[in-house]
């Protein structure tokens, strides 16, 4: 057994891209993405300037968190310790890129599937050198066994100052620099110019591709409040990974969470003999929320005729598996307790109502554990996620039943009132906790994304404003009034649920701002 890595000597790099040639070459790497790169970042202020360059690629981790995500194992490791991958499993979900520190990971637009450096495993089984340590005129990428103390790269870890990226991740990396800049290891410590790189056309003001980092101006020092230290001189583009579809996801699966949740709550009320209102219709709401729950998620695959993988080749260490497990679950409970109600089985429903708060409260939250695993997104690591999605499920179940009571009698519609007050107030505590929380670096500039930056119009008044004061301030005054017409509720409801739209988008968009190559 053999436990391959990479060192890298930035000391003798000269930025000539032999290495992204060659690796382009040898994989027929499509244009637009890259298994390798060099990146170059200037420092220091005219006349005193120096420009500095590092190779990019996968660090083929000892703790893989793109092997642990991925649903079907289409990551895995070989015996030699690289981290492989397999095109015909891969459904193209694109968690491994989220759940990559080092921005490795990228979709071939030619296969629809992940592809990385793999250290061109098919030479190195054949004895063979990977194409990039071949043509480099300086020897600076060298390759070697890390568990061999006799081998070339062991005594150079073993004798020189050397650092990895992001090694705060803990995921073990096996991709050594020897003399690079710690500003080039750190992307949240360079910026682009307002006069952008160089071979590359840049936007500013984060429209286009680009590299996500706030600008620094031209001529002048490039160190600002936020600790910029370098300018990004050259780098590729990593465009954002999951977007609408993923926040439009969430919310349809807290409206289906959140309609069995207060149905269940209807049941502790004693209204399970309610047909209608509680025997009928929400498992109706929650199956319809969970199929389109279901084809957002399909939708958003790069291969999604083979999204039953998840089934067939499922790794249950990722919870995109789990999850799908959990979705299911939750459908066959929603589907006993709508045939309860079909036959007024009021103590069915009764025995179901325990389930369906179970199956509710995995649907809605066993998305924090998938976040969790995507190493690379800090702000999504937040141990607030999981009672956040909860109380957005109450809020969306509160909503639903305020829609449903204008075509049919809602028993207890104060309750309803009291659902949507509850859930707002509980998500806009929790919000208001984590954004003041400090946290690393990089949940730092993602929420300074989120409320000040980019996604900041979208936050303020879509997520808050449209989400939570607007349903909140509505609700109250129904109870306060005791105003008996439904449309006012109704309103407030279809506002939370635009607004959770709003916020989950700008979040999940801002836990993707921070560069990180």
């Amino acid at each position: 057994m053999t436990r391959l890595g990479f060192l890298l000597d930035s000391d003798s790099c000269i930025g000539c891209h032999a290495c992204t040639v060659a690796c382009k070459s040898e994989h027929d790497v499509p244009l637009g993405v890259n298994r390798t790169w060099v990146k170059y970042i200037e420092t220091g202020t005219f006349p005193d300037v120096a420009r500095k360059f590092s190779v990019m690629r996968c660090n083929q981790c000892d703790d893989a968190p793109c092997m642990t995500i991925c649903p079907t194992s289409a990551l895995y490791r070989a015996p030699n310790g690289v981290v492989d991958f397999q095109d015909d499993d891969c459904i193209g979900c694109k968690s491994c890129m989220n759940a990559c520190p080092y921005d490795a990971l990228y979709i071939n637009p030619e296969t629809n599937t992940a592809h990385k450096c793999n250290m061109c495993n098919h030479r190195i089984e054949v004895g063979l050198e990977p194409s990039c340590q071949i043509v480099c005129p300086t020897e600076a990428i060298k390759i070697g066994d890390l568990d061999d103390p006799m081998s070339e790269i062991s005594r150079i870890i073993a004798r020189d100052d050397v650092a990895v990226r992001a090694p705060e991740q803990n995921t073990k990396p096996k991709v050594f620099y020897r003399g690079a800049d710690q500003a080039s290891l750190d992307p949240t410590r360079t910026a682009i110019a307002n006069d952008g790189m160089i071979w590359a056309d840049t936007l500013r003001n984060g429209s286009g591709p680009r590299h996500p980092s706030l600008p620094v101006h031209p001529g002048g020092s490039p160190t600002d409040e936020l600790g910029i230290v370098a300018r990004t001189a050259y780098t590729t583009a990593h465009s954002m990974t999951w977007q609408a579809k993923v926040a439009g996801y969430l919310v349809t699966k807290a409206i289906a969470a959140g309609a069995m949740l207060v149905a269940a709550l209807l049941v502790v009320l004693g209204h399970a003999e309610s047909q209608a209102a509680v025997g009928v219709a929400p498992p109706i709401v929650a199956g319809a929320f969970l199929a389109a729950t279901g084809v957002l998620l399909v939708w958003d695959l790069k291969q999604p005729t083979r999204f039953h993988y998840l089934l067939t080749k499922g790794n249950w260490s990722s919870w995109l598996v789990k999850g799908a497990y959990i979705l299911m679950a939750f459908a066959v409970i929603c589907g006993l307790w709508w045939i309860a109600g079909l036959v007024e089985s009021a103590g069915l429903i009764r025995v179901l109502a325990l389930p369906a708060v179970i199956g509710a409260a995995g649907t809605a939250g066993y998305t924090a554990y998938l976040f969790a695993q995507c190493e690379g997104r800090d702000l999504w690591q937040t141990p607030l996620l999981l009672p956040v999605l909860l109380a957005q499920a109450v809020t969306a179940g509160g909503a639903a039943y305020a829609v449903l009571d204008l075509f049919l009698t809602v028993p207890e519609p104060t309750a309803i009132a009291w659902v949507i007050v509850g859930g707002v107030a509980a998500t806009a505590a929790l919000i208001g906790v984590e954004l003041t929380s400090r946290g690393s670096r990089h949940v730092e500039l993602a929420v300074h994304s989120l409320t000040r930056g980019s996604y900041a119009t979208q936050f303020w008044w879509g997520g808050i404003g449209l989400g939570l004061v607007v349903p909140a301030a509505i609700a109250v005054i129904v109870l306060a009034a005791d105003v008996t017409n439904p449309v006012p509720l109704a309103v407030a409801g279809l506002a939370a649920v635009a607004g959770m739209f709003g916020y989950e988008d700008s979040f999940v968009r801002a836990g993707q701002s921070v560069p990180l190559s």
